[in-house]
């Protein structure tokens, strides 16, 4: 029987962080205590946002599912990581590895657009703050928060799609602490060289056309508010300042990691 296209891997090996017994020791009290805080920090934000009535307003409401999404994206692949710190086996099977693949491009996907959405939601409070309650009303918010889960499953499909049918009958250890899917493909039993440039060129355009839209946003921002009140400046610097350091900090790994050429 000709089993060339069927997998034969039923599970993963993940190497982990480190292989020394202090570090993980380590690796397991810091990241437990920081999944902890995120999770909590999170659920807070979100609680807030829903019961204190001053705080029903658009930006709020985004910034609540946006700690939704940090939710998710803490979840999918961290309490995994911190048990296999403990354990001396790190393996993942085939379907639990899909299954991380499909929810950080979700996630990641949804996240991106919904900074996008945030960013716009800014523009409009502060170079059209006489429009702001027609243009940002409650339909538009949630049209929004739609449309940013939509984006990150389109692109979480499109990444799958290169990958879930890949034969793998032979190596599978993955040089990670989670099924990254650049290092996953790399495993299959054939030339992926291809694969691996059509997800760069997923995740790549992806990445790039948000932060493009995000860096173009804050320009328009910035110039609208260069000729106005030295207060006006402040307050939108102030608006914005936390919101242009979620983009760094989220947009700077995505785009150095699936921008850049595969290496070892």
């Amino acid at each position: 029987m000709d089993k060339t296209n069927s997998s034969v891997v039923s599970e993963f090996i993940l190497l982990g962080l480190s292989s020394s017994q202090e570090l993980q020791l380590f690796f397991f009290l810091f990241f437990s205590v920081l999944y902890v805080v995120i999770v909590l920090g999170n659920i807070l934000i979100i609680i807030t946002v829903s019961f204190d009535t001053s705080l029903h307003s658009p930006m709020y409401f985004l910034l609540g599912n946006l700690s939704f999404v940090d939710i998710c994206q803490a979840s999918f692949a961290t309490p995994k990581m911190v048990a296999d710190f403990l354990s001396e086996h790190k393996t993942i099977s085939f379907t639990g590895c899909i299954s991380q693949i499909f929810f950080i491009h979700l996630f990641t996907g949804g996240e991106m657009m919904l900074l996008v959405c945030m960013a716009y939601d800014r523009y409009v409070a502060i170079c059209k703050p006489l429009h702001c309650a027609v243009i940002m009303s409650r339909w538009t918010c949630t049209l929004l928060v739609i449309i940013s889960w939509a984006v990150g499953l389109v692109h979480t499909l499109s990444q799958l799609s290169f990958t879930v049918n890949l034969p793998f009958c032979g190596p599978n250890v993955v040089d990670s602490f989670f099924c990254d899917l650049p290092r996953v493909a790399k495993l299959a039993c054939l030339d992926t060289y291809t694969i691996e440039i059509l997800i760069v060129v997923n995740s790549g355009i992806l990445s790039l056309s948000t932060f493009s839209f995000l860096v173009g946003s804050y320009i328009i921002i910035i110039f609208t508010v260069w000729f106005r009140s030295s207060a006006a400046i402040a307050k939108a610097f102030s608006t914005l300042a936390a919101h242009i350091m979620v983009v760094i900090l989220f947009f700077g790994p995505c785009i150095f990691i699936y921008v850049w050429p595969f290496t070892t």
